[in-house]
This record gives C-alpha cells, sequence and structure tokens, in this order.
C-alpha cells in the first residue's frame, strides 16, 4: 500500500454521510486541508469549496462532480476490501485529522468509522458529530474537559486502563466488546486517562472538539520529535 505523498501537517477529511451546517468550517479552523472520501467530494464541492484531494474507488461520485476536479486530485484505489474512510486513513500522513460525515445517517457507516479508528489507532484523527466527538484514546491522554462533561468509553478489543477526573474511576475495570462497556461516565474537571492497550474509543461533548484536536495534534508532534 502506497502512501500518496502530501504537505498536508491537518486534514480535514470529508465522507458522504450526515454533515451538518457548520461542521465543514469547524473543521476547517482546525484541519485547513480538505481531502474528501470518495462521495465526500460532493459535499465539499455544494459548500463552494474544491478539495485539495479526493481518494476512493469513486463509486459514489457521479461523473458531472468528478468533472468539476482537476484530475491531478483524483487517486483512484479500485480494492474493495477496505471502506473510502481507511482507503483515506492509511494513504495519508498528517498531525492531525478531523473527519466530518462519518457519524450519523447510516448505522453500518459509523460502525465501519469507529472500526477503522481502532483499526489504525496510531493516527491522530477525531471524527466530528451531531452531539459528541469520537477518538481513539491513546495510550495516556488528558483532556481539559469541564465538570459533568459526558465521557463515554466504548471498547473494540478487551482492554483495561486507569484514571483520574472521572465520576466512575475506571482502574481494576476489564473492558471488552460484549461484556463490560463504560457509557454515560461524567468529568469532574480535567481527565486523566491511562490505557493498557489499543481498542478503546471515547465520546466527548462536540463543545471539546478543540481540545481533543490539540492534544491529538500534540502527541503527534512528540511522537515526530521522537
Amino acid at each position: 500500500m502506497n502512501k500518496i505523498l502530501n504537505d498536508f501537517p491537518a486534514i480535514t477529511v470529508v465522507g458522504g454521510g450526515a454533515i451538518g451546517a457548520t461542521d465543514l468550517s469547524e473543521a476547517l479552523v482546525l484541519a485547513p486541508s480538505i481531502v474528501a472520501a470518495d462521495g465526500g467530494a460532493a459535499v465539499v464541492l455544494a459548500a463552494g469549496r474544491l478539495p485539495d484531494m479526493v481518494i476512493g474507488d469513486f463509486d459514489s461520485l457521479d461523473a458531472t462532480d468528478r468533472a468539476r476536479i482537476p484530475p491531478d486530485r483524483m487517486h483512484h484505489v479500485g480494492e474493495q476490501d477496505s471502506t473510502d474512510f481507511e482507503k483515506v486513513l492509511t494513504r495519508l500522513q498528517a498531525d492531525l485529522i478531523v473527519g466530518i460525515g462519518f457519524l450519523g445517517k447510516r448505522l453500518d457507516h459509523q460502525l465501519a468509522a469507529l472500526n477503522a479508528l481502532a483499526r489504525l489507532h496510531h493516527l491522530p484523527c477525531v471524527l466530528l458529530g451531531a452531539h459528541e466527538v469520537a477518538f481513539h484514546l491513546p495510550s495516556r491522554i488528558t483532556l481539559n474537559l469541564e465538570r459533568n462533561d459526558v465521557v463515554s468509553l466504548f471498547p473494540l478489543a478487551p482492554v483495561t486502563g486507569r484514571s483520574a477526573g472521572l465520576e466512575w474511576p475506571i482502574d481494576g475495570l476489564a473492558f471488552a466488546p460484549g461484556a463490560r462497556i463504560g457509557t454515560s461516565n461524567r468529568a469532574t474537571g480535567p481527565v486523566e486517562i491511562c490505557m493498557d492497550a489499543p481498542g478503546m474509543i471515547a465520546l466527548v461533548p462536540r463543545a471539546r472538539l478543540a481540545n481533543v484536536a490539540e492534544t491529538l495534534r500534540s502527541r503527534a508532534g512528540a511522537a515526530d520529535r521522537r
């Protein structure tokens, strides 16, 4: 699998799912380059923007929209073993990825997007939803949350960890799909979570998008400097 060379330090990835009226503008403040996942290009064009890059098998992008995008920005990936979101994530490098159009609309697409976050857990990616943002928990993270912010933890693999700043600490708990999950916990203020292995998806209020994004970006930058 070949990486597509790019010089985008922060990328907004646009999918073809539900997108709110302010999603694109909010994402672009944090990640000003636009990469569309296949049919997400139609969303970008409808907003009066031109994607910097389109990646996918193009089965969701009609000929009219395709003709509006310069050919050198179109990157066809024909294999059918991954979703268009995964095709994007596995071919770009960035210090921050903000995904819109991946939560909401179709439940199977939402589940696939969360699965991609867990599979590609090394990537600094946060998904913007109508009410929450979703991201994979790294081995250690500190978030400047406010008291009573809802913090939900959903395991996509067996995993354990520790926490500070949660109303119900996770220390000593064994999480796993089909077993214990951690929905509807609450912050008592700033939260620190340490995970012993990959596989935990976190959801926090949408209002904390900027904080989550900056935290993930800082971790990615620190990793690059090592």
